[in-house]
């Protein structure tokens, strides 16, 4: 199906969660209209505080932005936790749950991971203490970086939209942990 568009307003209804599930299920199982992307991207640039390009969402409240000739993770907030190659999780606040009480208050039995095997890690924005994400991994597991998007390849082979300065695809968070956490 070419050259078919939903309504912006229909988008944006979509992205807050306004739609009825059958609606929902429709549209996101659906083919996808050329633009939803671009509409996408402006209905969520016209909720964040800052001028920067939101290159690609990473979560409800994280964004891959483009400043100056840099790529950074922002929060929804403004704050910003550096190269996007680097995992955020690193400068983010964090709080673990361990105890078997703790853990039990977030899933009653028979669903909570055991207490003797796992923690919960919630990470927290240091701007704002938005709570960005949650991880359930064994003692002393690393953090989990989640997502390293191919930015470039994505727009100018998804997009057929090119961005100006492009980014080496490569992890840099073993890069950032020897700068600055070994002493």
């Amino acid at each position: 199906m070419t050259g078919f568009s939903y309504p912006r307003e229909v988008i944006k209804d979509l992205i807050e969660g306004k739609l009825p599930w059958f609606e929902t299920k429709s549209i996101i199982s659906g083919y996808k209209d050329e633009d939803r992307f671009d509409k996408y991207i402006e209905i969520l640039q016209e909720k964040v505080p800052w001028q920067e390009k939101i290159l690609l969402p990473l979560t409800d409240e994280l964004y891959v932005v483009e400043k100056g000739v840099d790529r950074v993770v922002k929060c929804s907030c403004g704050h910003e936790f550096g190269d996007y190659r680097q995992n955020w999780k690193l400068k983010a606040l964090i709080h673990v749950q361990d105890s078997k009480e703790e853990i039990e208050e977030l899933y009653p039995y028979p669903g909570a991971p055991d207490p003797e095997y796992c923690e919960i890690r919630e990470y927290y924005c240091p701007g704002c203490q938005s709570q960005i994400a949650v991880e359930t991994v064994p003692f002393g597991y690393p953090m989990v970086f989640d997502f390293l998007p191919d930015i470039d390849s994505f727009y100018a082979e998804w997009l057929g939209k090119p961005l100006a300065a492009k980014k080496e695809f490569k992890d840099l968070t073993c890069e950032f942990i020897r700068q600055n956490w070994r002493k």
